[in-house]
């Protein structure tokens, strides 16, 4: 049953999340957004950390959240689970999702069980998702250079029409798909990041994203466990990218996750914390803050001081 989310509705938790400047967007536990923007509507594909057992991120579906406006919430329940996936275990475990639209259909990419990512299509956002594919998009067991864990999707699609599907953890991936955006195309590379050093902190982790702005593409990711979410810019969605400072710092958990996206001129960074009673790492929770730009193109970092 769908549950419409406003702010009067709101537990008191999240209320007093909000008055210290932070609000998730729902009062069930959910992290690693995708968020995007789909026939005017936002739609925030997210990990069930609610259906988790508290002590790992080992819940088996994911979960949906739409808005017209930001500020008013519906819980759209479960667009899919790994049972679609008929080659996965059916306890695998569903981590960081993303989704894309193109061609008339709604792609979901699925990290299923931290060693492959599966593909499923659908004629809506919302549900009827079924495998693109009869096995994963990317196998560990099975791709040259597929990482240590070949999680934390995210696919870009350029001006030109070029996709690519971003991954991994440690060592950030990327790989084109062909224009079924269900296949790959070519090899996985590495992403190269220049100014990184392990003895300032500056590392890569995880959760790969790419965006572009006026010719600029900004790669953002965590540095770690616990990360902060910096980013890097470059003049090619293949890299190299250089390090160019701080988006989010530290968080009061052991993940960090964001995802941005833009809408009518302005935006909006997502990532999660522990917003809710009863949060930690394991249940954590979604929010939302502005992401603005100096005049140079440079990233003001978010504050969060008034956490």
């Amino acid at each position: 049953m769908r549950q419409l989310l406003t702010l009067a509705l709101l537990t008191c938790a999240a209320l007093t999340a909000t008055a210290q400047g932070l609000q998730p967007i729902s009062p069930r536990f959910s992290a690693d957004p995708s968020p995007h923007v789909f026939k005017g509507v936002f739609h925030v594909y997210a990990t069930d950390d609610e259906s988790n057992s508290g002590k790992y991120w080992d819940s088996t579906s994911w979960r949906l959240y739409t808005s017209p406006d930001l500020t008013t919430w519906t819980d759209a329940g479960v667009p899919l689970g790994v049972s679609v996936f008929k080659w996965a275990k059916p306890d695998a475990k569903a981590w960081a999702p993303e989704a894309a639209f193109r061609h008339g259909k709604y792609f979901f990419y699925a990290p299923v069980g931290g060693d492959k990512i599966g593909v499923a299509v659908s004629d809506r956002p919302d549900g009827g998702f079924v495998d693109a594919r009869s096995d994963a998009l990317v196998d560990k067991a099975r791709d040259a250079n597929a990482g240590d864990e070949p999680i934390d999707p995210a696919v870009f699609v350029d001006k030109d029409g070029q996709a690519y599907l971003y991954f991994g953890t440690r060592v950030p991936k990327v790989v084109k798909l062909k224009g079924d955006m269900a296949s790959l195309d070519g090899p996985i590379v590495d992403v190269q990041i220049d100014g990184l050093s392990k003895e300032a902190k500056r590392t890569y982790g995880e959760a790969p994203f790419l965006h572009e702005r006026g010719g600029v593409y900004y790669f953002t990711y965590s540095t770690g466990w616990p990360g902060q979410i910096r980013y890097a810019t470059g003049r090619s969605p293949l890299g190299p990218f250089t390090d160019r400072g701080l988006v989010l710092d530290y968080l009061k958990i052991s993940t960090n996750h964001q995802a941005i996206v833009e809408h009518e001129g302005k935006t909006w960074l997502f990532f999660h914390d522990n917003l809710l009673p009863g949060g930690g790492s394991h249940r954590r929770s979604i929010a939302v803050a502005p992401l603005v730009y100096e005049a140079d193109g440079s990233i003001r970092q978010v504050p969060l001081a008034t956490r």
